[in-house]
């Protein structure tokens, strides 16, 4: 599920094939379901386009307005199971993946601008450099990142022993992380490329979340969702000391979703124990929120952080709203 830029629309898919727009109180299908799952769906940089991908290997383009919604382009990619798709973030230009290979689409130029060869392996994880002029792609050994001004340039590769599996710029641009097969975490500063290691977590890295803020040191956190935990981590201001973890821990089952509060250092939490948890300063727990089902498996803030949605393992659609300062969010409404 994502929220929209312009603040008045959430769209979400489930494992059915259903693709659904929530706003002003009201549920519009854009996409009935027919029994293949959509694996990834996100809005582009103003909210004008929404693109979703899936099992059955096709990637289509709605035109969302206020009149009616428009589906603009179906892209063919069969046998491929598409599950990774990015808007860069100042351009009208989606990424999607196809087995070994990345396309951005122009969605002005209704063309592929460039096909990319990850060659090593499939593609697992893709993300934009937050100034839109570099594209990061995760898979076997780690990351490549193409330049957006002359995509034939051979990639900057930041190089791992294992598979990355999920990787995140910080919204800042200075930084880049990847979660890997061996249960690692990476985190490269870029430009000079500096790269600090982590170990020690109890399974999977699932998530990945980078706060906007920076502390008082000038850095910005990285949280991760491992197991039934999620650990935080805060750069030191010597180089050589380098991240500092914490665990948070609190709830029973996987989590897999974790999310910063727009502009804020709270942090949520959702897992499979049927629990979201809001974790004030990503330090202590604030709030656990009302129960609304059995296990979650996503969540999206609010771009203005007053409302929180979270998808169940059933498909329930929920939706929080901050009610005040000190009673924090109550539930808004179940789909």
């Amino acid at each position: 599920m994502v929220w929209s830029a312009d603040n008045k629309t959430l769209a979400a898919a489930d494992g059915a094939g259903e693709v659904v727009l929530w706003a002003e109180g009201k549920l519009r299908y854009l996409q009935t379901g027919e029994g293949q799952s959509v694996d990834c769906l996100a809005f582009s940089k103003n909210g004008e386009f929404l693109a979703a991908g899936g099992q059955n290997g096709q990637v289509k383009i709605w035109r969302i307005e206020s009149q009616g919604n428009q589906l603009i382009t179906t892209l063919e990619n069969r046998p491929n199971w598409l599950d990774r798709l990015v808007w860069n973030p100042i351009r009208n230009e989606l990424a999607f993946s196809t087995g070994r290979y990345v396309q951005v689409w122009d969605v002005e130029a209704e063309e592929v601008a460039v096909t990319l060869n990850f060659e090593t392996s499939s593609v697992l994880s893709m993300a934009w450099h937050p100034d839109g002029q570099h594209l990061a792609i995760a898979g076997h050994q780690g990351v490549k990142v193409w330049n957006v001004q002359d995509w034939d340039e051979d990639p900057e590769i930041l190089e791992v022993p294992v598979t990355s599996l999920a990787i995140a710029w910080s919204p800042d641009g200075k930084y880049i992380a990847a979660a890997n097969l061996d249960n690692t975490l990476a985190v490269w500063e870029w430009h000079n490329l500096r790269l600090w290691a982590m170990r020690g977590f109890p399974g999977k890295i699932r998530s990945l979340a980078w706060s906007q803020p920076l502390t008082e040191l000038n850095f910005p956190i990285l949280a991760v969702a491992s197991a039934q935990s999620v650990v935080v981590w805060e750069k030191d201001a010597d180089d050589s000391v380098g991240w500092q973890g914490r665990m948070l821990e609190i709830h029973t089952g996987i989590v897999q979703a974790i999310e910063f509060q727009p502009n804020t250092f709270l942090l949520a939490s959702a897992a499979e124990d049927g629990s979201v948890c809001l974790w004030q300063k990503a330090k202590q727990l604030a709030q656990i929120l009302p129960r609304a089902a059995d296990k979650f498996s996503c969540l999206a803030w609010h771009p203005q952080g007053n409302k929180l949605a979270a998808g169940g393992a059933n498909g329930e659609l929920v939706v929080w709203s901050k009610v005040t300062r000190t009673q924090g969010f109550g539930k808004a409404t179940i789909d």
